[in-house]
């Protein structure tokens, strides 16, 4: 809480800076009000909390301020809190109270703001609850309302009607539903085949601004237009569509659909069989397991060969390469895209008796060689007579 408190004190230290700071335009009247904003703050809770300051100016004169600050609940913690006071001023004096909005905590805040050259340094305190700290900010700058606009432009990255999936992903979408109905809908997603994304759980910074927060989901391609007409529908929801995801078009092809459909639907079975027909061979291993998420619908192949590792200890590596498989674009039905993943090698000892335990220690994924990589992806564009993308001129060739 003492950090937070700190944090909170740098925060409303900014409007003093920034009123100091501030230039008056050419074009601004002489005794004209200009709006100008601190947004950062270094140091204040660690650097884990988020402030705006809204100031108000008349000529060099502060005549009113607003300071927002938002800070994690808990060191750590990925929940959030808040508080919005309107700061009086006195000369060089801003004070106000309110209450955090999530806890609701009493905040106290008592500032004096001080000139040094270009910028502006914050000293006195904050309270929030029975925590009193001590601020003291220096080197603060300001934006002009113009900029900080600009800045708090956030791209929830929903595109809810793309021509094509060359820059969304068809497995990928998102939902942007008002905060106070968020808990209603995602409970309304338990037993539904799909996946949610952990990480949009939290509620941001961002989010407690605007009231709004953009639940990132994925599911099996053809079920995603249904759900994202199902979603626009419900209670609270602003806004559905689809997103990026783990479709890298230079690791796609795009090929016509006729003898992949069994009526309106891919013939997974027979779009598996022709993967690891191509893969097998580029990758000189034979298949292991194939099979579909249903929540996602990408498939997952594993093949397995010896390791060149010790020949001699008989060693052998796995294999494993997800794909998908999907229209081309929303609703298509005249062509089909096709994406691999990398390729993650694993090596095991898979001899009878006793064995080696062996471990990964390479840090990360471990992908084939690049011959072996390219030459998969050229592999499939064969197999399924399709097109490769061409990034330079971002048109299918």
């Amino acid at each position: 809480m003492r950090a937070l408190l700190f944090c909170l004190i740098a925060l409303i230290a900014v409007p003093d800076l920034a009123i100091a700071q501030m230039k008056l335009s050419p074009k601004a009247a002489p005794n004209g009000n200009e709006i100008r904003y601190f947004t950062s703050i270094e140091g204040l809770m660690d650097g884990n909390a988020d402030v705006i300051l809204k100031e108000t100016r008349q000529g060099k004169t502060v005549t009113s301020a607003v300071i927002d600050v938002c800070y994690p609940i808990d060191k750590g913690s990925a929940r959030k809190d808040r508080f919005v006071a309107n700061l009086a001023v006195n000369g060089q004096s801003l004070t106000g109270t309110t209450q955090s909005i999530s806890q609701k905590s009493p905040v106290t805040i008592k500032l004096v703001r001080k000139p040094t050259g270009d910028t502006f340094e914050f000293k006195g305190q904050i309270g929030v609850g029975q925590t009193v700290t001590e601020v003291a900010s220096s080197d603060n700058s300001d934006l002009s309302e113009k900029e900080f606009t600009e800045n708090q432009t956030v791209d929830d990255g929903i595109t809810e009607a793309p021509k094509d999936f060359t820059e969304v992903s068809p497995e990928s979408f998102a939902v942007r539903v008002k905060l106070d109905a968020a808990v209603d809908f995602l409970k309304g997603l338990r037993g539904q085949d799909l996946e949610i994304s952990s990480n949009s759980l939290s509620v941001t910074c961002a989010a407690l601004r605007s009231g709004e927060q953009t639940i990132n989901m994925s599911a099996a391609p053809e079920r995603v237009p249904a759900l994202i007409a199902k979603f626009k529908s419900q209670p609270g929801v602003v806004a559905a569509g689809w997103t990026g995801g783990i479709v890298d078009m230079e690791r796609s092809i795009r090929f016509s659909a006729a003898q992949w459909r069994d009526g309106d639907k891919i013939n997974k079975d027979k779009v598996a069989a022709a993967i690891a027909r191509a893969l097998t061979k580029t990758l000189a291993a034979k298949l292991s397991s194939s099979a579909w998420n249903a929540n996602t619908g990408a498939l997952k192949l594993a093949f397995k060969r010896p390791s060149q590792l010790i020949p001699a200890l008989d060693l052998t590596e796995t294999v494993e390469i997800a794909a998908l498989v999907a229209s081309d674009k929303p609703n298509g039905v005249d062509r089909l895209m096709l994406w691999i993943g990398n390729p993650v090698i694993s090596t095991a000892d898979e001899t009878g008796g006793a064995k080696l335990n062996l471990t990964d220690d390479s840090g990360g994924e471990e992908e084939v060689e690049a011959k072996d990589d390219n030459g998969s992806v050229e592999a499939l564009a064969r197999e399924f007579n399709g097109q490769r993308w061409d990034s330079e001129k971002s048109v299918w060739k």
